[in-house]
């Protein structure tokens, strides 16, 4: 496919001795409109070699460019160099490498022999997988995917909280309380209720902290009834957790939580102590960050116990050995910025330069209409029950408006579930946002449903229309503004996919497959698709084949199924 960015590098270099390649493309700009140009290049650099002023700079070069196979004119306005893109090349590039490419249309080789680890998801066990856990767990498996396609070799971790403190409280209030039978079944709501009424009564009763405290202990030095009881709470946890991760077609590559990392914390310990690191305080051991404005890293409490930043380093150190990692990313709430810039900091100190590999994505937080979310108090909203009201409320919508459809229940799925995960990703991460039925569901605006149902008529004219992808087809006929608009949407697509992996941010796909569905449905009212003219027909088919492909490739990218029919 035609590169017309490098192109206008290319015409400004042959002109232009005074900036180097990477000079002039970093000095590129996208015009907010169309009748701007499709690039625009802002000559103020130039003033002090050129000794003139900027407007007359870019009159100057403008006249010397002369015809261009790539651009139908190139123009002045004031200091800026503006480029048009040749309609005819670039409908002929886009929907050419489109229909060769198909599915992988956008897809790399960047990554390759390049290791990413994502870690995301990673609930706590025995507490329930709520609404809460949904912002990691979709940002997480999108940015998995996005690495992948650019050709990363990828590794999606579930860095299960399967270890700490809580351990010595459910073991605690189940042995005072629980009922194994009733417990397998309903294995979280049942240890959810151990769990508030064991922090409810130690507000009362100070000591039931202390025997907490205990019951951890025993299970770092591996006794054997602790160890018995955190295995089973952690399979039948696992069960509970894997049932909402095939919901939404989530899948791990590892599940080693805390617990795995347990026996590699001493030789951290020992290495910060070599390394003159490490000061007591109070019994407890720490590494003082207070040269980096920082409070300082707790490793060890003074009861012998090790914290999630001794865990994390453990972590890290494991998955450089193992994965030799060109990047490992920790797709972790934003609340968790200070305990991120402090492990890491303390792994540089070490003398580990690899650390700058270690990114923390932080995003912001969901609450719910009425109020924040906490598992300590109870008031929980578990995300399996929002993944199945999304699907019985789609259902009943499908009911409505198209009862006839085939496979409703799968398509209730794919649409309910798909609208949760789509607004999810729709804003930037780092904004907080508040959990609305009524916004997830619409399906009318920029929403997934629209995308889907776009995607699905698409389909349905391909099918009416007997499209072949074998035609010779005559791009040049794509002539109209609302088909321009289409290619060049089209055209845009891979960037969006790299500006999503360099920025990890998965809504630029979102933002730009909703821009893409608006564009086709106001394509498809104003320009009749299956019509007499046999060679513009199979023109118009083209571009929607190039749509499909498309709008299936970003929801796939985002996690979220494309139904055929709707």
């Amino acid at each position: 496919m035609i590169n017309f960015k490098e192109e206008v590098v290319n015409l400004i270099q042959s002109q232009v001795d005074a900036l180097s390649r990477e000079e002039i493309d970093a000095l590129i700009e996208v015009p907010p409109s169309y009748d701007m140009g499709d690039y625009a290049f802002p000559v103020f650099r130039l003033a002090k070699t050129f000794r003139k002023a900027p407007n007359m700079i870019a009159e100057e070069l403008a006249g010397k460019f002369g015809d261009s196979k790539y651009f139908e004119k190139i123009e002045n306005a004031g200091p800026y160099l503006n480029f048009f893109i040749d309609k005819v090349e670039l409908t002929n590039t886009t929907l050419s490498a489109v229909k060769s490419e198909k599915e992988m249309y956008g897809s790399s080789n960047m990554g390759a022999d390049k290791t990413v680890i994502v870690e995301f998801s990673s609930p706590n066990i025995a507490k329930p997988f709520h609404i809460g856990h949904i912002r990691t767990t979709i940002i997480g498996n999108s940015l998995y995917k996005i690495y992948k396609f650019l050709g990363f070799d990828t590794v999606a971790i579930n860095h299960l909280g399967d270890y700490g403190t809580q351990f010595g409280m459910l073991i605690s209030a189940y042995k005072k309380w629980g009922d194994r039978e009733q417990i397998e079944k309903d294995p979280i709501n049942e240890l959810l209720k151990l769990y508030v009424r064991f922090n409810k009564e130690a507000e009362e009763d100070e000591s039931l902290r202390d025997e907490a405290r205990y019951w951890f202990r025993e299970l770092e030095n591996k006794n054997e009834e602790a160890v018995e009881l955190w295995t089973w709470i952690r399979e039948i946890s696992l069960q509970e957790f894997n049932r909402v991760y095939d919901m939404l077609g989530v899948k791990f590559d590892s599940f080693k939580g805390e617990s795995f990392y347990s026996d590699r914390m001493p030789k951290v310990m020992e290495e910060l102590e070599e390394k003159n690191l490490l000061e007591e305080s109070e019994g407890a051991y720490l590494v003082d960050l207070d040269e980096y404005s920082m409070p300082p890293a707790l490793m060890k409490k003074k009861d012998g116990s090790t914290l999630y930043a001794t865990r994390d380093m453990a972590a890290a150190f494991y998955r450089k050995e193992k994965y030799d990692f060109y990047k490992n990313i920790y797709v972790v709430g934003s609340q968790q910025n200070l305990h991120f810039k402090q492990w890491m900091k303390v792994i540089e100190l070490m003398g580990y330069d690899w650390v700058k590999d270690c990114v923390h994505i932080p995003f912001g937080m969901v609450s719910l209409e009425d109020g924040t979310l906490s598992t300590r108090k109870g008031k929980v909203v578990f995300l399996e029950d929002v993944l199945k009201m999304a699907t019985n409320k789609t259902l009943e919508i499908i009911e409505e408006r198209n009862p006839d459809l085939e496979n409703k229940k799968k398509v209730s799925e794919q649409v309910g579930i798909g609208a949760v995960i789509f607004q999810e990703l729709f804003n930037q991460r780092i904004k907080d946002y508040v959990f609305s039925w009524e916004r997830t569901l619409s399906f009318d605006g920029e929403t997934g449903p629209y995308v889907q149902y776009t995607y699905a008529r698409t389909n349905s004219i391909l099918k009416k229309g007997e499209f072949d992808t074998e035609d010779d087809v005559d791009y040049s006929l794509l002539k109209s503004e609302e088909e321009i608009n289409i290619t060049r949407l089209l055209y845009d697509f891979p960037e969006k996919i790299v500006d999503s992996m360099e920025k990890d941010e998965p809504f630029f796909i979102t933002r730009h497959i909703v821009e893409l569905a608006k564009a086709f449905n106001k394509f498809y009212n104003s320009c009749p698709i299956i019509i007499e003219d046999e060679e513009l027909k199979k023109a118009r088919l083209s571009l929607t084949y190039s749509v499909n492909i498309v709008l299936k490739t970003g929801l796939n990218l985002l996690g979220i199924e494309a139904p055929e029919r709707m």
